[in-house]
């Protein structure tokens, strides 16, 4: 790394080599905690469930996919060999986007968008993304929505009883069974419902590293937590917050809507990486580091995603992005080295933390010790595939921290529609 760079990251905190397994050691020992239901930034959710141990034949799901501020809907219907197909897929907009709605409208909003779906099946696999408490049968108390979702009354109700009661009063003839899970759950109930052919897993790890970041994994039974059966578990990885923070960090979350929170999340995931990049490369340009005539049209941008922060690592001297046209006829070349240098260092460290959060599950697992049934982890999102080079290197981390120093065995996989299938095979969980 060039001198200069390496001096800026220093001065400002930023650990771009961050060590991994002292990370891993930190969230194995949050995740004990929170298992034991003492105080722990990892919320450590329990959901009840497991994968079924039979693959889904000759039924249909309906899936209900609710996050951000999108609502789709759609009926996955397995043949006779468990092979799926998704039918009558419809996108609106999530309830009380537009304007404030009682738990009543909040609920019957939800039955008008399933009308296209009515008693195609006695099964709902509810994929619900906000913040809520899972039950032992299988539905959620939710915590609270964002500030997008303007339905205060639904927070502390039954999510699934509710929406039972809503398709009951809009003539729904079925008796339904509603399973409420989070995109982590479906991301490893499709890893586990389509393995590849000839393959056997010894466990399953769900994460998501896209706008936001979560895992997920089987935690097995265990002497030390009593009465804990073995059950998929949600760790809410983006709140740890036992992780140096650097002062771009800083200075970004007291921008945010929600400072101090999401600590992990904020180092890592497609909607904060580019925010911090701005930091990075407008304080950079304020101290120096760039050449006057790029220092100056640096600090012209006003604000930074991942996809123009991205575009310049994939192609630095394309005039196609943001920071490409801004260096164009005026930057030399230290100037595209140290800039690239600055992302390249962001996005380094988000791979070795996304590591660490893999490494913790698989560890926690306890599976994985035999190379012929390793750990099956299904990721998800354009973040994690997409974003330059963090597919690559969290790969080449994962065999040094697991495989050379720990004999543990993992095999990543994506699988089209995953959430959606995922879905899908819970809400078959319990019927």
């Amino acid at each position: 790394m060039n001198t200069a760079v390496a001096a800026f990251l220093g001065k400002h905190n930023f650990n771009h080599h961050v060590d991994i397994n002292s990370v891993t050691d930190a969230l194995l020992s949050d995740m004990h905690e929170g298992l034991c239901r003492r105080p722990a930034s990892q919320d450590m959710i329990l959901t009840y469930s497991n994968p079924p141990s039979k693959a889904a034949a000759g039924k249909s799901v309906i899936v209900i996919d609710a996050g951000g501020t999108n609502f789709r809907s759609c009926l996955v219907t397995f043949d006779s060999t468990g092979k799926p197909s998704i039918d009558f897929m419809e996108k609106t907009k999530m309830p009380g986007i537009e304007k404030e709605l009682s738990r009543t409208e909040f609920f019957n909003q939800f039955a008008e968008n399933l009308e296209h779906l009515k008693d195609k099946s006695c099964n709902i696999g509810f994929c619900f993304s906000y913040p809520m408490t899972i039950t032992d049968d299988g539905d959620g108390i939710l915590l609270g929505f964002s500030k997008e979702i303007k339905a205060p009354e639904v927070a502390g109700c039954r999510v699934g009883k509710e929406l039972k009661k809503a398709l009951a009063d809009h003539g729904w003839k079925n008796k339904m069974n509603v399973l409420l899970l989070n995109d982590t759950v479906a991301a490893l109930l499709a890893g586990a419902a389509a393995p590849d052919e000839g393959m056997k897993y010894s466990s399953y790890i769900g994460f998501i590293l896209g706008t936001g970041m979560n895992g997920a994994y089987i935690q097995p039974e265990d002497a030390a937590y009593k009465g804990l059966k073995r059950q998929i578990v949600v760790c809410e990885s983006g709140k740890f917050d036992k992780v140096a923070r650097s002062d771009f960090d800083e200075a970004f979350d007291a921008k945010s809507v929600k400072p101090g929170t999401s600590r992990m999340e904020k180092m890592c995931s497609g909607a904060y990486l580019g925010p911090v990049s701005f930091e990075m490369i407008h304080t950079a340009a304020e101290e120096g580091l760039f050449t006057d005539a790029f220092a100056k049209k640096l600090l012209e941008i006003k604000e930074m995603t991942l996809i123009e922060m991205d575009a310049f690592l994939h192609s630095p001297y394309s005039t196609a992005s943001v920071l490409g046209a801004k260096a164009a006829g005026c930057a030399t070349k230290e100037d595209y080295d140290r800039l690239f240098q600055i992302l390249d260092a962001l996005v380094e460290r988000c791979a070795r933390l996304a590591t660490s959060i893999l490494a913790a599950c698989v560890i926690k697992s306890g599976a994985g010790t035999s190379s012929d049934e390793p750990v099956c982890i299904l990721c998800n999102g354009t973040t994690f595939f997409k974003t330059y080079k963090i597919f690559a290197r969290v790969q080449g981390y994962l065999e040094d921290v697991l495989v050379r120093e720990k004999g543990l065995y993992y095999d990543i996989i994506s699988r089209d529609n995953d959430i959606t299938l995922g879905a899908a095979i819970g809400g078959l969980i319990g019927e």
